[in-house]
């Protein structure tokens, strides 16, 4: 299959890829490296690249920023940073690809945890994970040609403790391999709509 990968440099993009790339085509796209530039904020930016590449079998989105602060300290503008780039990023990534992707291709999305199990200074993630979980359910049933689209939603990666473990207190992380996993079963598999939890202790 050809898959393009957007957020292929970070540590789940690079773990898909190992995972992936063993058996089919990637194309790795980032706003400053890869095979393919795109800034997922931007729709002109995302259309643009989807006219250079032309049909492909899968969409997989790994990137997405979000603003991480204090409830009262957190403003319109810091809930905004993952509206418009996590949030919207994947949707508009999801939605304009839908036609280079061929008959039964797939989409795959990325949210997280923190909906299901808060932190503090996680309001804005866990906001937009929701968002993310609540468009691919719904999603799902509408999608053209027999596409499929899932979300994989992993806890804290182990490689990140180093810089999360203070936010993190009692949750055991997982390995972006054991995440990658889940992308690969999105893809390959048949479900579509399903969010599929890596990693939970709830």
């Amino acid at each position: 299959m050809k898959i393009l990968l957007v957020g292929a440099s970070g540590t789940i993009g690079q773990a898909v890829s190992a995972v992936l790339g063993q058996q089919h085509d990637i194309i790795s796209a980032g706003k400053q490296r890869g095979d393919v530039l795109v800034d997922m904020t931007s729709p002109e930016s995302i259309g643009a690249m989807y006219r250079k590449l032309g049909h492909i079998d899968a969409i997989v989105v790994t990137a997405g920023k979000v603003h991480f602060g204090e409830l009262t300290q957190m403003t319109h503008t810091h809930y905004q940073v993952g509206l418009q780039d996590k949030l919207m990023g994947q949707i508009n990534l999801a939605l304009l690809g839908l036609n280079n992707l061929v008959d039964g291709g797939s989409i795959t999305l990325t949210s997280g945890v923190l909906n299901h199990d808060p932190i503090r200074f996680g309001s804005g993630a866990a906001m937009v994970n929701g968002a993310i979980d609540g468009f691919v359910t719904s999603a799902a049933i509408e999608m053209p040609r027999g596409i499929r689209i899932n979300a994989v939603s992993p806890t804290v990666l182990l490689e990140s403790m180093d810089a999360y473990a203070d936010y993190f207190k009692g949750y055991k992380p997982v390995p972006a391999a054991d995440v990658a996993l889940a992308y690969q079963k999105s893809i390959e598999g048949h479900q579509t709509g399903m969010v599929y939890q890596v990693g939970y202790c709830l």
